[in-house]
């Protein structure tokens, strides 16, 4: 059974990829484009602006794969950003300040940049030419 999975487990890793990646893209139309919005409607050019910006455009790169290992890299610095700038303030523990989603997310970034895209990626297409 095990191994059967385990043959599966590129493919997986690729789809976890495209699945972060469009929650986080959504992130970032959301805060940019008012885009099923929701909560989130920071004025243009604040810090939350900003943090939209590179949702949007660094979560894209990510959800195709592109560079994955870098971009990953920098979502996972602004995820632990987010936390301590907008979190920890208010609590140290992320089940009383509400940062359970940028503490997971910073370290789900922080796995891709070592395990890479996956075979189903930008990254993937372009080593094969």
């Amino acid at each position: 059974m095990k191994q059967q999975l385990s043959a599966y487990q590129p493919q997986v890793l690729s789809l976890m990829r495209i699945v972060v990646g469009l929650v986080l893209f959504s992130f970032g139309t959301a805060k940019i484009f008012h885009f099923h919005a929701g909560p989130f409607l920071p004025p243009t050019g604040s810090l939350p602006w900003i943090a939209g910006l590179i949702e949007l455009i660094l979560g894209f790169l990510f959800l195709v794969g592109f560079q994955t290992r870098v971009v990953a890299f920098v979502l996972s610095g602004e995820m632990a950003v987010a936390y301590f700038m907008a979190h920890f303030p208010t609590s140290f523990f992320p089940t009383e300040n509400g940062g359970y989603a940028a503490v997971i997310l910073c370290f789900v970034f922080l796995y891709f940049v070592f395990s890479g895209p996956g075979p189903i990626s930008a990254d993937a297409k372009l080593r094969q030419e």
